[in-house]
Formats: structure tokens, C-alpha cells, sequence
């Protein structure tokens, strides 16, 4: 399926845009090209099967790697080349899949310290409201937390930034059935209350069932852009480059 045409008018209006960009591990190319948008409010899924680019395209934007050539834009300011902390600072903030909890503090320490340099931050009480588990285990240290605790830890310690947008790196990968239900709930009800999020995430139909759009990437390459009831429709392309 041929990628729809982006019209200069539609990326005015974006709150992030990136166009044609490339990126390389080494000498080895990963990105080809790549040009995604993402409106403000809006949750887009980002799809495809282990080693498409997924993940490489959520650390491009956040600055952790430079791409070569292309262009990224947040709020219409040009940040390819900034390095992630400035990126942060000016209102995305990356889940990584490895969640990178600081184990040794509890988890209101780890709270406290995501929210010292953000320019606003979400009070505690606020992070208990979204996640209930998160505040009947605020002393617990991070490396007793169950995985699925920890994921809870990883996006609250994002949120309490207060970001315009949330990368959210396979949120759900490895968890228990029950608790990506859990965060399911979470991610709808931030959904809900207009949080603009780009979801990478393996589980396809969890991540269809958030997302207002979604983008196809194989082998770095961008292969399709539509809504998920039209991916849906194509059961051709969801199988062979979704596995489903």
C-alpha cells in the first residue's frame, strides 16, 4: 500500500513533524527516509515487526541519535541536533523500553528527582490519583517493584514532567495480561484527557485500539500511514508486515 501524500498545509498544523529523515548505527543505514506527523491531542501508533526502525525513530526524535538528513520539528522549532535533555526540556519526554529505574530509590524518590528541572510538574497526590498501585508502594525501592510496577514508574516519572508528548517505547512488552489491561486503562484515560502520545508497542492490537493513526515501518522503510480501522480492512499488509 502506497503512503498517503502529507500536504505542506497539514505540517504547519503539526505538533511534531519529521520529514525524510535517515539514520545509521555505524556505517549500517536503519531509517530511509521517514516522514511522520503527530497533531496535537493525538495518539498514533508506530508499528512493525523486531528490527523495523521502530525504536530508532522514538531515540532520533529525542535526540539520542542525529540523523544524517531529514528534519524534525516540535511546536514548529527545529530540533535535530539538540541533545535530549534540551529536547525534554522543551516538553517530550521518552518511556524507553528498558524502563531505567533508579533501583536503589524508592519510588517517590524516583518521582521527585524526575520533577526537579521541569518547569512544571505534576504533584504527587496527582501521580496517586493515575496510578493507585504507584502510591501503596511510594517506599518501596525500585528493583523490588514488579515489572509491571516499574513500567507504572517509568511513565509517571514522564508525565510528572508535565510533557507536551509522550514517546511510550513498548510499554507493555513482557508483561502479565492483567497488567497490560491495567495500563491499558491508564493509557486511555490519558488519552482521554488529550495527552499527545506516539506508542512503539508489539502487542498491535493494543496499541490499535489507543491510537487514532498509525504508521508501518519495515526495514527502516515507512510502507504505511492511515487510521487502524483502514490497516484493519488490509488483512494482506497486517500479516506480512505485522505478523498478525
Amino acid at each position: 500500500m502506497c503512503v498517503p501524500h502529507i500536504s505542506g498545509a497539514r505540517w504547519r498544523m503539526s505538533l511534531l513533524e519529521v520529514e525524510g529523515i535517515n539514520a545509521y548505527y555505524g556505517d549500517a543505514h536503519t531509517l530511509f527516509d521517514v516522514s511522520l506527523h503527530v497533531e496535537q491531542h493525538e495518539v498514533v501508533a508506530l508499528l512493525g515487526r523486531n528490527g523495523a526502525g521502530k525504536t530508532t525513530t522514538l531515540k532520533t526524535i529525542m535526540g539520542v541519535m542525529a540523523p544524517k538528513r531529514g528534519a524534525i520539528r516540535f511546536g514548529g522549532q527545529p530540533i535535530q541536533g539538540l541533545p535530549p535533555y534540551e529536547i525534554a526540556r522543551r516538553g517530550i519526554q521518552l518511556v524507553p523500553d528498558e524502563r531505567r529505574i533508579l533501583g536503589g530509590l524508592t519510588v517517590e524518590e524516583n518521582l521527585v528527582l524526575a520533577g526537579l528541572a521541569a518547569e512544571r510538574r505534576w504533584p504527587l497526590e496527582r501521580v496517586w490519583e493515575v496510578f493507585p498501585r504507584l502510591a501503596e508502594r511510594r517506599g518501596n525501592r525500585g528493583r523490588d517493584l514488579s515489572g509491571g510496577e516499574q513500567q507504572m514508574l517509568a511513565i509517571a516519572r514522564a508525565l510528572v514532567r508535565e510533557p507536551q508528548l509522550i514517546l511510550l517505547d513498548e510499554p507493555f512488552e513482557g508483561l502479565a495480561p492483567i497488567i497490560v489491561q491495567d495500563l491499558l486503562g491508564v493509557c486511555r484515560a490519558l488519552a482521554k484527557e488529550g495527552r499527545t502520545i506516539v506508542i512503539v508497542e508489539q502487542n498491535v492490537h493494543a496499541a490499535l485500539s489507543l491510537a487514532q493513526r498509525c504508521y508501518v515501518l519495515n526495514n527502516g522503510h515507512l510502507v504505511y500511514e492511515g487510521t487502524p480501522a483502514s490497516l484493519h480492512l488490509d488483512p494482506d499488509l497486517m500479516h506480512r508486515y505485522l505478523g498478525v
